[in-house]
Parts: C-alpha cells; structure tokens; sequence
C-alpha cells in the first residue's frame, strides 16, 4: 500500500523501523560486550591461580599454561564431593553466594561475609609430569572497610601453605597496601595452615611472629584490623564451614 512519507502513516512507519534498528543494535552490541566481559573475567581468574600456584610464566602464554597445568573443579562444601560443571571458569561465586537458593549463611561468620555459596570453584595445579604440585582455594573476608578477595594455595600435603595473593580489595590506600605487596605475602609460603591436632593455627600477629613459628605471619603496623580480617577469612575458609570436608574427603581419596 502506498503513502506518502510527510503523512501521518509514513511518520508511524519511519519511527517504528527506527526503533526496530536501534532494538537490534543494542541487542547485538550488548551481547558482544557480555561475551567480552566474559572472556576477561576467564582471563583474570587464570592468572590470579598461576600466581598464587606460583607458575606464572610471563614468557608463556597463560592461558595456554593454565590449560595444561590447572584443572579446574566445582566442590559442594557440604559433601566434599565433586560437582560435574560444563564451563567451571565461567562459574560466578559471588552471584552464587548471594542467591538464596545456592547459599546458606554461616553459622558462625567469623570472615563477615553474611552468606556463603554451596558450591565453590578450586583449582589443582601439576607439574609437567601431571605431578599434583598444589591446590588453589578462593577465599574471601571482611577487612576494616571493604571485603577482601584473594587465593590461597596449599601444597600437596593440604596444610603447608605455597602462596597467597589478593586481587581485591578497598583498604586504606597506603597503609593496608600491604595486601597485594609480594614482600608481605611471601612472608605466608612455608607456613603451616593446621596444628599437630589438626585445629586451624594461621595467626597474623601484630609485632610480628617469632623466630621459627610455623603458623606466625607478621602483622603491619597501622593497618591491624585489615591484618586479622585476613587471619579471620582464612580461618572461616579453611573452617567446618569452608574447605575442611573437601580437604578430609581429598586426603582419604589420597590415601588409597
């Protein structure tokens, strides 16, 4: 049916084929940007655990490393077990942990963290002859302004602790820097997670720990609150309520 573009009808027809073109436009557009936000949340995440498994390799592509050394898993804290899930990287922990059907709030919260999901994202890390070298956990907990977010890598063993690193965070600019500075966080590898009883023994001490102590990590001046935020969140995660089932059900998988 022909009209003329100046008529009412040719208004009506011009302003919905816009509309129509832009609906498409930003359809399109965000789904590309989705894929892309996408693409660098996989990217971040694998080489926060080479950095934490301490194989981060700046002459080897990382994604090609991760590909060939880390072997990432979904974990029910509950169980212990194993949970098959396609596409494990693009697994979202923090939506998990705020949807209500896919977490639980903490018995006793002593990271801060008010929720925590049911399922959690680890990492095992070999070497290149498929040895086990370590296991990165993901763990997280309230400083003195902001939750802190980080990676904390076990040695075989499941209580020596091989690295730890933050990759975010929103303490004091300048006085709790610290938590992403290599020179404190190196000072946690070679310490001990668990005493002879097997109780969770980490402690950052403020004035620094002992000559010899194996669970002793030094504490910065200024910024105490932020150093037992970090203390607390691992002890939460390495808890009854955090990995210690998983840790207990790997070790007797281990031992057979």
């Amino acid at each position: 049916m022909a009209f003329k573009k100046d008529s009412v009808m040719g208004t009506m027809v011009f302003i919905i084929s816009l509309s129509l073109v832009c609906s498409f436009m930003i359809t399109g557009t965000a789904e590309i940007l989705k894929e892309r936000k996408l693409v660098k949340k996989r990217d971040e995440v694998q080489q926060f655990v080479l950095k934490a498994a301490g194989i981060a390799n700046s002459s080897v592509d990382f994604r090609e490393l991760f590909a060939t050394r880390v072997q990432p898993k979904l974990v029910d804290l509950e169980t212990g077990e194993y949970i098959a899930q396609e596409n494990i990287l693009d697994f979202d922990g923090r939506m998990a942990a705020i949807n209500p059907e896919t977490s639980r709030k903490p018995k006793k919260d002593t990271a801060k963290i008010k929720s925590r999901a049911d399922q959690v994202r680890i990492f095992e890390v070999f070497d290149a002859e498929g040895k086990l070298t370590s296991i990165v956990m993901p763990i997280y907990g309230k400083g003195l302004w902001s939750m802190m977010y980080g990676y904390l890598a076990v040695e075989p063993d499941l209580n020596t602790i091989k690295n730890i690193v933050f990759y975010e965070h929103g303490e004091t600019p300048g006085i709790a820097d610290f938590v992403t500075d290599p020179a404190w966080t190196s000072l946690w590898q070679g310490k001990q997670l668990f005493d002879a009883k097997g109780k969770i023994a980490i402690k950052v001490i403020k004035g620094g720990a002992k000559a010899g102590d194996v669970h002793g990590v030094d504490g910065v001046s200024g910024a105490t609150r932020t150093g037992v935020g970090i203390q607390k969140a691992v002890e939460f995660w390495f808890g009854v309520e955090g990995y210690q089932t998983f840790l207990h059900r790997f070790a007797k998988a281990e031992e057979k």
